[in-house]
């Protein structure tokens, strides 16, 4: 096998995930997991599955699947159990005895009541690793709280930073903290597959939803912890880098992203304005910051002045970055997107043809995209256990008879 022929096989062939999480924050990781190379079984409730499934419109054409579900479940086979009654219980343990990795978002202490917690399922596969997922931790006088990645955003500071000045505190316009703990979870579900090469055990995984959105408040908790001050919400302004916001043109809209003092000299002088890199009030960005009031009016007044397209092909070929704001249509028009694959299609298996996001990242110049599209409610649930547990067909149809088990048809 050459090098290139290496590359084929991802990097967590032959991981095994049992995922018990529904919404976003679980089903984000597993399905980063999925790309890298996992098999990842989803565990649903019959029929009903994961509450996104409902959470649309819009729908894909000729189904009743979301699009929110659509986005966070590419390379997952479903499997609906009943998890409330013993028998269905009895096969998730055996599920998990031979998993590499579960993950799971029930409230703290939820699963215990089912056989299915950290402990009892870790005594029995020590070579497990558990993920848990919750809004505000294992311990701790929220811990029986639920979580809502809206309220985190509140709680944790960031709708404080977020917003105009004399407008209201803003959430971010998509899930940031799921998604967040999301990568943050894969990455420690990563670092405990590595560890279990050494120690030869898995262990338990305590994420929180809060603990996340504290943790990526990067430079705004530093610039609190610092200073001892607030920081107040400056719309598209940066607090620590002056010009960097999104400023009006003769026709819409455009963001300066200057980071250093040689950039700024190269806008100043896009904008016939060269002196103002030599005035003492805006030599250095800290000047700029000091002076922000009176530096950002004299350049919003400026770029008034021309379209947008104008101003950006100057700035571009000064090395000065700049961007435009683009809605949808246009991002995935870019001609950088659309190099880089960041649209991927796949069919369904009702038979409809998709677009989905490609995963970002690159591995030997291949990108990492479970070729399996999202799938339908239950839609491998009786594959799944004849191939790992064993189960025959008298069995399987005794087991959907009973109700433990789910059909595809429920969806």
């Amino acid at each position: 096998m050459t090098v290139c022929d290496e590359t084929l096989r991802k990097p967590l062939a032959g991981i095994r995930v049992l995922d018990l999480s529904r919404v976003l924050a679980g089903p984000w990781c597993t399905q980063q997991l999925a790309d890298l190379g996992a098999e990842v079984i989803k565990i649903e409730r019959p029929g009903r599955g994961d509450d996104t499934r409902g959470w649309g419109p819009p729908w894909l054409d000729g189904t009743t699947e979301s699009a929110y579900f659509l986005s966070a479940n590419r390379g997952k086979r479903s499997v609906t159990i009943d998890l409330a009654r013993p028998e269905g219980q009895a096969l998730v343990r055996r599920l998990a005895a031979d998993s590499d990795v579960l993950i799971e978002n029930f409230k703290v202490g939820g699963l215990a009541a089912y056989g299915l917690d950290a402990a009892s399922l870790c005594e029995a596969n020590p070579r497990l690793v558990y993920c848990s997922i919750t809004g505000f931790g294992q311990d701790g006088p929220y811990a029986s709280r639920a979580g809502y990645d809206f309220l985190i955003q509140g709680m944790g500071g960031l709708m404080s930073v977020t917003g105009q000045p004399d407008g209201e505190p803003t959430k971010v316009g998509v899930a940031f903290v799921d998604i967040f703990t999301g990568l943050y979870a894969a990455n420690a579900i990563l670092a405990a597959l590595h560890r279990r090469e050494t120690t030869g055990r898995g262990g338990h995984i305590d994420m929180a939803l809060l603990d996340v959105q504290v943790g990526v408040l990067a430079n705004q908790a530093l610039n609190y912890l610092t200073s001892g001050r607030n920081p107040e919400r400056l719309g598209n302004a940066h607090p620590n880098i002056v010009p960097y916001q999104a400023f009006a043109t003769a026709d819409g809209h455009l963001i300066l992203a200057v980071g250093n003092d040689d950039q700024f000299r190269r806008l100043c002088e896009v904008l016939g304005m060269p002196g103002l890199a030599d005035d003492a009030r805006f030599a250095t960005n800290a000047a700029h910051v000091a002076h922000r009031e009176t530096l950002v009016p004299l350049l919003d007044a400026r770029l008034r002045g021309a379209k947008s397209v104008e101003w950006l092909a100057a700035m571009e070929a000064a090395g000065v970055p700049c961007g435009p704001i683009n809605r949808l249509d246009a991002v995935f028009d870019d001609p950088q997107v659309r190099h880089r694959g960041l649209r991927i299609e796949r069919c369904h298996a009702a038979g409809e043809p998709m677009s989905l996001v490609g995963n970002p990242i690159r591995l030997d110049g291949q990108r990492l995209n479970a070729e399996r599209a999202p799938p339908r409610l239950g839609e491998h649930t009786d594959a799944v256990l004849a191939e790992r547990l064993g189960l025959d067909p008298a069995a399987l149809a005794a087991l959907h008879e009973s109700g433990v088990l789910g059909r595809p048809d429920d969806a």
